[in-house]
């Protein structure tokens, strides 16, 4: 994906592309590939393939709710800062956590996020079951891109949401994958709200946005340590 089929398909998802964003996106790309020389951040290192499937990739977001407003949202499993970072670069009315395991991927958002100046975002190195407890019902949105089976994810992720408002795993997913999800799901007071499916443009790669609505606050005992919820022990 080039620069101006990126900007044509960016627009169809109803989003502004600004000369900012654009500058923004290219520094981005600089320092990634710069980046990735070093410590492997991602198996994707051409500049098609980052317009395509990280850039726009995250962007897809909105395909599954507005992100207009003062919102809260937590990344989980970030990465090299996708959709998190991305998305921050397109509505800077979001307030986003960056939520990664490996520090060195925190370290290179960090750089990101100073080189762009960048604000209300910051970056925490942690395992998702290990945030402190004032992150419990906190965020407005949180979403993680192929990071976790979604029984999984949504363990690590329902606790830290808001009563009322969603999670999006951002994945290629299965109707096995979500059958096996909804014990979890019910045992976390949520339930799946819709599943959008689509292609990427170009490579017509699969993609899909599983939303996930919680309706009640989360039980104390949620999330658990990460061995149970792997083996599911109750």
């Amino acid at each position: 994906m080039n620069i101006e089929e990126f900007i044509k398909e960016v627009k169809k998802l109803n989003i502004e592309v600004t000369e900012q964003n654009l500058k923004d996106l290219e520094k981005y790309k600089d320092l990634l590939i710069e980046y990735n020389k070093k410590f492997n951040l991602t198996a994707i290192k051409t500049e098609e393939e980052i317009y395509l499937k990280h850039f726009y990739d995250s962007l897809t977001l909105t395909k599954g709710l507005s992100l207009e407003g003062n919102l809260k949202l937590l990344d989980i499993g970030t990465g090299a800062g996708f959709p998190g970072l991305v998305l921050k670069i397109f509505y800077p009315n979001l307030e986003i956590t960056l939520l990664d395991s490996n520090n060195k991927k925190i370290t290179f958002l960090e750089t990101v996020i100073k080189e762009l100046n960048l604000k209300d975002i910051i970056c925490i190195h942690n395992r998702a079951e290990s945030l402190p407890d004032n992150y419990r019902e906190y965020f407005d949105i949180i979403t993680s891109r192929a990071v976790a089976h979604l029984r999984i994810l949504s363990e690590l992720s329902i606790p830290y949401l808001k009563v009322g408002r969603k999670l999006i795993a951002m994945k290629g997913i299965s109707d096995e994958e979500i059958k096996e999800s909804e014990e979890i799901l019910n045992r976390l007071d949520s339930s799946i709200a819709n599943v959008i499916t689509f292609n990427l443009p170009i490579e017509n790669s699969n993609r899909s946005l599983v939303i996930i609505e919680k309706k009640k606050e989360t039980n104390k005992l949620y999330p658990r340590n990460y061995d149970k919820i792997v083996k599911n022990k109750k």
